[in-house]
């Protein structure tokens, strides 16, 4: 299991998007180290797609 990292780069967010896939077909147990990785690369990779790309509101 690799260590997390930030995600700065489309290679890094990649990456990240790899390793979560894992845990979809894997579930991890609720409370286990895997399950909080899980949680750090969701939220990371998240922070990333908003700032990379972000999906805009409509206009009313």
């Amino acid at each position: 299991m690799e260590n997390i990292r930030p995600i700065k780069t489309g290679a890094d967010y990649d990456w990240a998007i790899a390793e979560i896939t894992h845990y979809f077909e894997n579930e991890p147990a609720i409370g286990s180290p895997e399950a909080d990785r899980f949680d750090v690369l969701a939220s990371l990779t998240e922070a990333y797609e908003a700032k990379h790309y972000p999906i805009e509101t409509a206009a009313r």
